[in-house]
């Protein structure tokens, strides 16, 4: 895996295939639909509608080509299924602390379904990078803000 490969799990790409389905057969429609509207009420350079409408639009299509250029950049792999013992997508890896002791599990997913606050990493982040492929009993070595870290993955699962 390199390093700024992006990977998509299928389940991920088909979210995406399926929200930019939605972009353009309803909600550009929709915003279409609300530009006409708001020439109707007339002097286009002091219409707020209009001014709104237009801003929407271009919003719209940037969320569009944002996820046209992720599709088309995107490596796709199968969604895990387990029955390994190494690190990958979707496991959920018991680590703990070196240093203080405390124990904590994270999930590993792809980019763009991380969310730290709930402990979905990334598998680009410093931390699953770390842990990509590594399997229990394994010490690692992170980088963090604070400093290195050393974690011993304790156990691993998946979701």
């Amino acid at each position: 895996m390199r390093h700024n490969e992006l990977i998509l799990t299928a389940s991920t790409r088909k979210q995406k295939e399926e929200e930019l389905n939605r972009l353009r057969s309803i909600d550009r429609p929709a915003v279409t639909e609300s530009i006409k509207r708001a020439r109707e009420y007339g002097d286009l350079s002091e219409n707020f509608e209009y001014q709104a409408a237009r801003q929407s639009q271009a919003i719209l299509n940037g969320k569009i080509a944002e996820i046209e250029a992720l599709l088309d950049r995107a490596t796709i792999v199968d969604d895990p299924v387990g029955g390994t013992d190494e690190i990958g997508f979707g496991s959920v890896v018991t680590v703990r602390d070196l240093e203080t002791e405390d124990e904590w599990d994270y999930v590993i997913v792809d980019a763009t379904s991380s969310d730290p606050a709930n402990d979905r990493i990334s598998y680009s982040s410093p931390v699953g990078r770390a842990l990509m492929n590594r399997k229990v009993g394994d010490v690692v070595e992170v980088a963090i803000p604070a400093g290195l870290a050393k974690y011993e993955i304790v156990a691993m699962r998946f979701e």
